[in-house]
């Protein structure tokens, strides 16, 4: 075994945003950059530090970073969380389109924009993940999902099956982004009928979270989670589990004790437990990544496409600072990319208060050619804004 090495690089932070209106993108597994690595998506809004009502709309745009950082206004949504957004992302397999979820009366609705031609279509349902070959989406409940678990699901639309604790007709979607059908996959149910080996399920109310294709699109993986008592908020149980794209297949991977997770390749997962594990999916737990050595805060971990580099990022510390580093697995060298102050304003103390909603995690996103990150950060008292960093000459 390599003996560890820390190291603290001397990176650009620049700044690709700014004031007065607040910007960021949110989740770590979404296509941020276009496959040009030129134009970079984001969310623009006029407020922080309070839940999104139903009206409240944020614009949708993107910066040229071949034009000074230009902002460009591409559309609008009022489906959208300060975690994820509204799932804005670059429609994979295309080079022009974009996708995003939004609100039509009491429905919500998926956009696709094609940023070259300006056409636009709406699709009858709103998405949370991405088939890599573009066609098809997997969807799940947001009205249930923002009652449950404030701060991830939309506000505006009342969830029909709210005294409901496992509903029979709601859970996992398949969205068809060509056709617009969508079909019920997995219901909340059919996961309840599935047996917990230490805990009851008896009074318990279910909601899915956290969907992710593997880079294939031959399994997905997603979070059953529950909780006892009927208000929203903490604490609430998971467990980890993993599917075929149709919804057969469903594996137990992790009973429970789960947090972040990412897909390393189609067949390896990395998931927050203990530490950072590494899990074959419908197999079983194959090692940690070096346990001990990558900070066990929060953290949301991505692999840069060789493998050998991981990008991640921690939740404030005592003093108020969130880190972002690089760890490269086969040399066990742990990379310091900086700490960003984030104010108490965005508490994110993970105590199921309403405050926990507007948390400003960095999320760190990777170009496509490796070779910088995007963050979300509020530490030059500038509000939320999204930052690049420049690692092409570490990974060298």
């Amino acid at each position: 075994m390599n003996s560890q090495h820390t190291v603290k690089a001397d990176v650009q932070i620049l700044p690709i945003t700014q004031g007065p209106a607040y910007h960021w993108f949110g989740y770590y597994d979404k296509s941020q950059f276009d496959p040009a690595g030129r134009y970079i998506l984001g969310m623009e809004v006029g407020f922080q530090h309070r839940r999104p009502k139903p009206d409240d709309v944020i614009k949708i745009g993107m910066i040229d970073l071949n034009d000074n950082n230009r902002w460009i206004e591409l559309g609008e949504s009022c489906a959208w969380c300060w975690q994820a957004g509204c799932m804005l992302q670059f429609r994979p397999n295309s080079q022009s389109e974009i996708m995003w979820n939004d609100r039509q009366g009491d429905k919500f609705i998926c956009k696709i924009l094609d940023i070259k031609t300006g056409r636009l279509r709406k699709l009858p349902f709103a998405f949370f993940t991405v088939h890599p070959n573009g066609k098809t989406a997997l969807g799940l409940d947001f009205e249930r999902l923002e009652y449950m678990r404030p701060g991830y699901g939309y506000a505006g639309v009342k969830d029909r099956n709210n005294d409901i604790m496992a509903p029979e007709d709601a859970g996992i979607y398949l969205l068809d982004l060509d056709s617009g059908a969508k079909k019920l996959i997995i219901s909340l149910a059919d996961i309840a009928r599935i047996p917990h080996p230490t805990k009851s399920f008896v009074d318990c109310k279910h909601y899915f979270n956290c969907l992710l294709f593997n880079p294939s699109g031959s399994r997905f993986a997603f979070l059953h989670r529950w909780r006892t008592e009927r208000g929203q908020g903490w604490p609430f149980k998971t467990r980890f589990m993993t599917a075929n794209p149709d919804g057969s297949d469903v594996n137990v991977l992790v009973p429970g004790g789960c947090g972040h997770f990412n897909w390393r390749d189609s067949e390896h997962l990395v998931v927050q437990v203990d530490g950072f594990t590494i899990y074959k999916d419908k197999y079983g737990e194959v090692g940690k990544i070096r346990q001990g050595v990558l900070p066990n805060s929060g953290g949301h971990l991505s692999y840069f496409p060789d493998k050998n580099w991981i990008v991640g990022d921690t939740y404030p510390d005592e003093r108020r600072y969130q880190k972002l580093y690089l760890y490269n697995i086969t040399k066990n060298l742990l990379v310091w990319l900086g700490e960003f102050y984030c104010s108490k304003e965005y508490t994110g103390n993970m105590s199921g208060k309403e405050d926990d909603e507007w948390r400003c995690d960095l999320h760190p996103r990777i170009s496509p050619s490796g070779r910088s990150i995007v963050i979300d950060s509020a530490h030059e008292n500038n509000g939320r804004q999204m930052y690049l960093v420049n690692v092409g000459q570490i990974l060298m």
